[in-house]
C-alpha cells in the first residue's frame, strides 16, 4: 500500500471513529454554551418529496418534547450530480414512502405522480417565509389535504395564500444546505451531523435527550426492525448456508441480493440477508453489479461523505466493523468480482463477498495487490491457485451487465436492493423489515383447499 493509500485509510477511520464524533460533539455544546445560545435543529423540506412529506410531521413533536430552536427551510429536488436517475427516484419514493407511512401507522404521502409545476409552486410560496415550525407543519398538513382531496386544485380556497417568496426561499435553503454539506430534501441538521426523515430520526432524539424537556419522552416513531437486529463480527466460515433436508413444507424461497463491492450499505446489509435467508432456509442468489461511480454515474463528495458517515453509525448499531477503508474503485472490484463469479460455482459465494467487504470495509485491506486478494480468499476457503484461474476468466463481466439490466426493469438502480421469489423489490439497508415480511409470507404455509 502507497503512503497516501495508508494516509487516507487511516484519515477515513479517524473522521468515522466515535471518538472524533464525541469531541466534536462536546465542542458544539461547549460553544453553544459559551455563546448562550440556544441547540439549533435545522430542517430542509422538499415539498414534492414524500419523504419530507412525513419528515415535516415530527416537527411539532420535537419542538414540544426538546429545548431547541428549528428552523424549517424550503429546498428544491437535488441536482442530477445527487440524484443522476430523477424520473427513477420519483417512482420509487413514491412507493417506498408509502410503506413506510404504513409500516409507521402513518397517513401515506398524497401523490400518485409529480405534482404540476403550477401547484408545486403554489405549495413552495404557501411555506416560504413561515418560520415558526407549527404554523410550517401546519401548513405542510393543509397542502397534503388539497393534493390528495382536492387534488391539486384551490390552495387559496383553504387560505393558503402565495407569499410571492418562493424563489428566494429555495434558493437560500439550497445554499445553506450545500454549505452544510447534504443535496437531499426531508433532512435534519444538528450541530454537525446530518439525519434522514423519519428513518433517521431516533438517532437525533437520542441525540437531543440531554435537551428533553419532560422526564419520560416517547419518540416520535419506532425504529423498525428485523428479527435480526445485530450480527456482531460474523464469522466468514459460518456465512455459507447448509443445504435443506427434503420436508413437506412450504418451497424455499429464493431471495435476490443486488449489491456492489464498493458500497458501503451493502456491506452492512449483507451479513444480516445471509442471516435472515439462514433463518428463513431462503436460497440466497448474489447479484453483483459494477458500482456506480464505474457504470458512469457521478458520486458528488458530500454525497460519499454522508454515506460513510451515516454507515458508521448503522455499523455501530448492528455491531459490524466499519471505518479502516482501502476504497476498491476500479481494479479491486473488478478482481474481486472475478473471484466472487467463480465462488459462487463453488458453494463459497457468500463466504468470499463477506471476505472481501469486511476487508475492503473494516480491515484496510488493499485488493489490488495479490497478497491482500490472496488473504481475502484464503479466510474464504478459496485458494492460490482457484484466485488465479478466475481473475484469468472474464466471464463475471456479463453477469454483472445481466445484474444491472434485472435491476434496472425492476425500477431499482441502486444498491444494496433484494426481492423473494421474483416479487416486487425493495432498495436499502432501512428497508430489511419489508425483506422479512416477504420471507414470512413465502414461508407461511398453504391452506388445505380440500373441503
Amino acid at each position: 500500500m502507497t503512503i497516501k493509500r495508508w494516509v487516507r485509510t487511516r484519515g477515513l477511520a479517524f473522521l468515522t471513529s466515535p471518538l472524533y464524533r464525541d469531541l466534536r460533539r462536546s465542542k458544539a455544546v461547549l460553544l453553544r454554551r459559551l455563546r448562550g445560545q440556544q441547540a439549533v435543529v435545522h430542517y430542509f423540506h422538499q415539498v414534492d418529496d414524500p419523504y419530507s412529506d412525513l419528515a415535516v410531521r415530527a416537527l411539532p413533536h420535537l419542538a414540544a418534547t426538546y429545548a431547541i430552536k428549528i428552523v424549517p427551510h424550503l429546498v428544491p429536488a437535488p441536482d442530477a450530480g445527487a440524484a443522476p436517475e430523477p424520473q427513477r427516484l420519483r417512482d420509487w419514493s413514491l412507493r417506498d414512502a408509502a410503506d413506510l407511512a404504513n409500516a409507521l401507522k402513518l397517513t401515506p404521502p398524497p401523490w400518485r405522480h409529480a405534482p404540476s409545476s403550477d401547484a408545486l409552486g403554489q405549495a413552495q410560496a404557501a411555506l416560504a417565509g413561515i418560520s415558526d415550525v407549527v404554523e410550517f407543519a401546519e401548513t405542510a398538513a393543509k397542502i397534503r389535504h388539497a393534493f390528495s382531496v382536492l387534488d391539486e386544485l384551490g390552495f387559496k380556497e383553504l387560505g393558503i395564500a402565495s407569499t410571492g417568496y418562493a424563489a428566494a426561499a429555495l434558493n437560500d435553503g439550497k445554499a445553506l444546505r450545500a454549505m452544510l454539506g447534504h443535496y437531499l430534501g426531508g433532512m435534519f441538521y444538528f450541530e454537525g451531523e446530518w439525519y434522514w426523515g423519519l428513518d433517521r430520526l431516533p438517532y437525533l432524539e437520542q441525540r437531543l435527550q440531554p435537551l428533553a424537556q419532560h422526564s419520560q419522552v416517547t419518540p416520535f416513531v419506532p425504529r423498525l426492525e428485523t428479527s435480526v437486529v445485530s450480527v456482531a463480527k460474523p464469522d466468514i466460515q459460518a456465512q455459507v448456508q447448509t443445504p435443506l433436508t427434503a420436508s413437506s413444507g412450504p418451497q424455499r424461497p429464493i431471495l435476490d441480493l443486488y449489491f456492489s463491492f464498493r458500497s458501503p450499505y451493502s456491506w452492512i446489509v449483507l451479513p444480516r440477508v445471509i442471516a435472515l435467508a439462514n433463518a428463513y432456509h431462503a436460497h440466497l442468489r448474489l447479484r453483483f453489479v459494477l458500482p456506480m461511480v464505474m457504470r458512469g454515474l457521478p458520486i458528488p463528495d458530500a454525497k460519499r461523505f454522508y454515506i460513510v458517515s451515516d454507515t458508521k453509525r448503522e455499523a455501530e448499531r448492528v455491531g459490524l466493523p466499519f471505518g479502516m477503508i482501502a476504497d476498491p474503485v476500479g481494479k479491486p472490484t473488478e478482481r474481486g468480482l472475478a473471484v466472487l463469479h467463480h465462488a459462487i460455482q463453488h458453494n463459497k459465494g457468500e463466504a468470499f463477498a463477506v471476505s472481501f467487504m469486511r476487508g475492503v470495509f473494516a480491515e484496510g485491506i488493499n485488493a489490488r495487490s495479490d497478497s491482500g486478494l490472496l488473504k481475502l480468499c484464503k479466510r474464504a476457503g478459496i485458494s492460490e491457485a482457484h484466485m488465479h484461474a478466475a481473475l484469468a476468466d472474464p466471464g463475471w463481466r456479463a453477469v454483472a451487465e445481466a445484474n444491472r439490466e434485472e435491476m434496472f426493469t425492476l425500477g431499482i438502480w441502486g444498491v444494496p436492493a433484494f426481492r423473494v421469489n421474483e416479487g416486487s423489490a425493495h432498495w436499502g439497508q432501512d428497508r430489511l423489515w419489508l425483506l422479512e415480511e416477504q420471507l414470512k409470507q413465502a414461508t407461511m404455509p398453504v391452506p388445505d383447499a380440500r373441503p
